[in-house]
């Protein structure tokens, strides 16, 4: 498998990342006017034995992508996921560049409640729900 889809090359930036993100990634940002896009080019590495991405890196890169998102809205706070529902629609093939755009549904003061959609270019693969705690001093 070759990525025909380079995202240096198309404006995106790789993020810095720690310890399992690291082993999926490089996993990718891109800031615009709409909001802030996270992304992956599945790799061989990403798949399971179907031949399509594996779920549980589906789900790594949105709570990764959910939690940046809610990071950034609530001023950069240490956070924990406290909990990620994760729906897959459709199959992602390996190749794919794959985006999460994510949102934030609700932020109190403790807690941010955020949900993703995964695509696949135009091809909603997976839906995510998740709330994560602001953890301050």
């Amino acid at each position: 498998m070759t990525a025909s889809f380079d995202p240096a090359k198309a404006g995106w930036q790789a993020i810095e990342a720690a310890a399992l993100v690291v082993l999926i990634g490089p996993v990718w940002r891109r800031r615009t006017p709409d909001g802030t896009w996270y992304g992956l080019v599945v790799a061989d590495k990403h798949g399971n034995r179907s031949g399509f991405a594996h779920g549980g890196v589906l789900t790594t890169l949105l709570d990764t992508a959910l939690g940046l998102a809610s990071s950034d809205a609530q001023g950069d706070h240490k956070q924990a996921t406290i909990s990620l529902n994760v729906q897959f629609l459709a199959p992602v093939r390996l190749g794919d560049f794959i985006t999460v755009e994510c949102q934030v549904v609700k932020a109190t003061r403790t807690l941010m409640f955020m949900q993703g959609t995964l695509r696949a270019g135009e091809n909603v693969c997976a839906i995510a729900q998740g709330t994560w705690k602001i953890l301050r001093r």
